[in-house]
């Protein structure tokens, strides 16, 4: 089983990586056996152009690796900040740049973080305009971590927001996983067809 995890910040030293590595390292322990961890910390990807369409060698070279790995996923997890009440500009690019086939019937577990006490306005914006033509499939359940500057750091919780937060997300990570088993069924079915179909309405 692979799974794929877009840390959506493009600050270099985000906390959106930083809890990103750790749902990585939990993975792992939860028996992933291939975690591909892709982060847009520092703005790595240019903002989308119709030459991604016309195989220009700029994506080609620059976008197609990365595709290639989120191609062969078969689970998400996308950590987003919120930044003035929405999801960074970069995060949505992502989704932009990403084929019919790379997201299209896979499971994503959304993770968001926030300096204070935001952090719900990246859910409803994920799951209201990013699944559309990419067919992600977000699982029912969300991770908000506020005052993320004080979680996830070191291996045991500092207080008992700290343990409910880890507990939350080892729960959820359970759920993403049993979510990605089960959807290989929907992908192998014979049913899904976006070569007829390739729009999300």
């Amino acid at each position: 089983m692979k799974i794929a995890i877009i840390s959506g910040s493009h600050r270099s030293e985000g906390e959106s990586h930083r809890v990103a590595r750790y749902i990585q390292k939990r993975l792992e322990e939860l028996g992933v056996s291939d975690v591909y961890l892709f982060t847009l910390a520092d703005n790595p990807l240019p903002l989308w152009d119709e030459g991604i369409w016309e195989e220009d060698p700029k994506w080609q070279q620059l976008w197609e690796p990365i595709q290639e790995q989120l191609r062969i996923a078969e689970g998400f997890v996308i950590v987003s900040p919120e930044w003035s009440g929405m999801v960074p500009a970069g995060l949505k690019n992502f989704f932009l740049l990403c084929a019919k086939d790379v997201l299209a019937h896979k499971p994503a577990l959304i993770v968001t973080v926030s300096a204070s006490m935001g952090g719900a306005y990246p859910v409803a914006e994920l799951r209201t305009s990013s699944y559309k033509n990419t067919r992600i499939c977000y699982i029912p359940d969300h991770v908000i971590i506020r005052n993320v500057g004080q979680m996830l750091q070191g291996e045991q919780p500092a207080n008992e927001q700290d343990a409910a937060v880890r507990q939350r997300l080892t729960y959820c990570l359970k759920v993403l996983i049993e979510y990605t088993k089960a959807l290989r069924a929907v992908r192998s079915s014979g049913v899904i067809d976006l070569k007829t179909f390739p729009y999300g309405m």
